[in-house]
């Protein structure tokens, strides 16, 4: 006895030191394999009464190798999918070939498993149209069995301990939506949950956790599944739901489909965090594969992003002798044997970011990536989510549309296109007319890029459903004319973006759209190059526009200090004027590691000695598209009021 409690003892303090330790990722090759030469547990058949029921119901019971009845252990409630029952992780996932094994090299604290049969009804055999409704009905069903007559039936026949923190429950796929349903809905019950594949039957979110905070009591939430699952998205959807709610839990994806190879490998790395001290700040790093990037195109499964914001990268080059990405800082990508190239990012800022392939120092498009106009030409882009991104979501509000439009230029002599917003009610409100927001892009970009990479239609569409911002019509130009590169920000440049602005685009969309024409209904507002546009079309016809936007910009000294300083002198010969006619002049920058953010603190100490009033904000994430998203936000719920 003696020396089975020394072991025990052993066994414990490793398990906890072992929790703070960064262990492999994936089981190992023969984490499975029955190994003779080490002490075994032991699995039993009980039958408890059911009153949920009205009938005896079976179980499978593991107990640990050297189970003392004198000592009380925790226990984990293990359950298994649609066409199993009691015995089907017995048969297909040996839990206690994988349980013997970790036992023998320390790694997990002594527990008790109780195998049960979660379809809660007479006949409970895995037989017929295992579809049928009463057989699904019976999944929910077993919430009630397992609260009420399985877990009281294990505490008096069996010893372990009764409190919550030495309660866990865990299943897959049909049981891992039974997991996460009763877990999260009987949090005073179990402090331990984890979701393996998680199947349909899986709550909604809000539904799963109306009071998000209450999940902060759980010792550890982990939701996992193969990247190659199609229920992939019952899981990600509640991971990202934790997410926008900052709740600490693990999302764990791993190599391969809906599986038991992937469900062995969850049960080998859940069962050594749990009943044990965990550092929920490393629950980032517990996974292998993150999330295919929104960005990507359909099916392809990479750039995918880690939790951590981190993003891996595949490349198949076989005959390529060197690849990197650039994401601004260049990565280089490790040859693997199948001649696949991969690697891993540091961690990256929220949002969407611009990037290209170097296959042996020629920068292409990487074919798993949509491509988006930016950088001067068309390239790849990664979108990196975060928690407060749901601004921008597609939720389920009614949505306007994005028209794209050719027209005739008289200043270049040419057709020109433009990308119109228009709100939910454009084509139900016939009779109604919308004041509009001008709004253009940066260099390097056109007209799509606040379409695309800055999501205005979502973003408008969730604030008119809020109520926060008034139905408006957005108009994005090509604000490309005239000399490329730095010539684009020139006097010339600045000169016939005015003159198209005012003779081509405001015409064309007030005789094409039902618009407002006046004043207090027209807006401007652009982001770095746009926003010296936006400077220089404002500043000289103040009377046109009631708000001014202007983002991530100011005068580029000194390739503009002619410009800036004719711009200041119409300023300072009638500051009233400017203030009166323009009511928001909104300037807003993504903090000092913005690149123009220089520029345009030079700029606001020259507009505060001319006495020009404005609001300054600043959204941390320099000169990027994530900052220029929340601008556009800030800025809308202003305009029109």
């Amino acid at each position: 006895m003696k020396n089975l409690f020394l072991l025990a003892l052993a066994f414990s303090c490793v398990g906890i030191l072992a929790s703070a330790q960064n262990f492999q990722k994936q089981a190992p090759q023969g984490f499975d394999v029955l190994k003779k030469e080490i002490p075994h547990g032991k699995i039993d058949s009980i039958q408890y009464p059911s009153k949920t029921v009205g009938t005896v119901r079976k179980a499978l019971i593991y107990t640990p190798p050297g189970f003392n009845k004198s000592k009380k252990y925790p226990v984990l409630y293990l359950l298994h999918g649609i066409g199993g029952d009691e015995k089907e992780w017995y048969k297909n996932g040996t839990p206690q070939i994988i349980l013997d094994n970790l036992y023998s090299e320390g790694k997990i604290a002594p527990m008790i498993v109780v195998l049960p049969n979660g379809r809660a009804m007479k006949d409970d055999r895995a037989t017929g149209n295992i579809m049928a409704k009463d057989k699904v009905e019976a999944f929910a069903t077993f919430e009630k069995d397992l609260l009420n007559d399985l877990i009281p039936f294990v505490e008096k026949k069996f010893p372990v301990k009764k409190d919550r923190e030495n309660r866990a429950i865990a299943g897959l796929s049909m049981g891992g939506g039974q997991t996460l349903n009763f877990g999260l809905g009987n949090i005073d019950k179990f402090a331990w949950v984890g979701g393996f594949s998680s199947a349909p039957n899986t709550k909604e979110p809000q539904q799963l956790l109306p009071n998000p905070k209450k999940a902060l009591d759980l010792k550890l939430l982990w939701i996992s599944c193969g990247d190659a699952d199609g229920l992939m998205s019952f899981s990600k959807r509640t991971s990202d739901y934790l997410n926008q709610n900052k709740i600490p839990h693990i999302f764990y994806i791993e190599p391969g489909g809906h599986d038991f190879k992937v469900w062995k490998n969850d049960l080998y790395i859940f069962s050594q965090l749990i009943f044990k001290p965990v550092d929920k700040t490393t629950f980032s790093d517990f996974t292998v594969y993150g999330t295919p990037a929104e960005s990507n195109i359909r099916n392809a499964q990479f750039p995918q992003i880690l939790s951590n914001g981190k993003a891996i990268f595949r490349v198949k080059a076989p005959e390529a002798q060197r690849v990197q990405i650039d994401l601004g800082k260049k990565y280089d990508l490790k040859k693997e044997l199948d001649g696949v190239w991969t690697a891993t990012t540091d961690s990256l800022s929220e949002g969407f970011h611009y990037y290209s392939l170097l296959i042996d120092n020629v920068p292409v498009a990487d074919p798993s990536s949509k491509t988006f106009y930016g950088m001067g030409r068309y390239a790849s882009g990664v979108e990196v989510p975060f928690s407060g991104d749901e601004y921008y979501a597609l939720r389920d509000v009614p949505h306007g549309d994005i028209r794209i439009q050719n027209f005739f230029s008289k200043v270049t002599n040419s057709w020109r296109r433009v990308f119109i917003y228009t709100p939910p009610s454009y084509d139900k409100n016939l009779s109604e007319s919308y004041p509009v927001l001008y709004i253009l892009h940066g260099g390097g970009e056109d007209e799509s890029g606040w379409a695309t990479q800055g999501k205005t239609n979502l973003i408008l569409d969730n604030l008119i459903a809020d109520g926060k911002a008034k139905p408006m019509v957005i108009v994005m130009p090509d604000a490309n004319i005239g000399p490329a590169g730095l010539g684009s920000f020139g006097a010339r440049n600045l000169q016939m973006f005015e003159k198209e602005l005012k003779e081509s685009v405001i015409p064309f969309t007030e005789n094409q759209f039902r618009v407002k024409k006046d004043a207090a209904n027209r807006a401007l507002a652009g982001l770095s190059m746009g926003g010296i546009y936006t400077l220089y079309t404002g500043v000289h016809n103040s009377e046109m526009f009631s708000s001014l936007g202007v983002f991530s910009s100011g005068w580029m000294l000194p390739l503009l200090q002619n410009v800036a300083d004719n711009e200041y002198k119409i300023l300072n010969e009638n500051p009233s004027k400017f203030n009166s006619n323009i009511k928001n002049f909104w300037i807003s920058m993504g903090g000092k590691e913005d690149i123009a953010y220089k520029n345009c603190q030079i700029m606001i100490k020259k507009l505060d000695e001319l006495g020009i009033k404005y609001s300054y904000s600043e959204y941390p994430g320099g000169h990027t598209w994530p900052v220029w998203r929340n601008n556009l936000y800030q800025f809308a719920q202003l305009l029109f009021k």
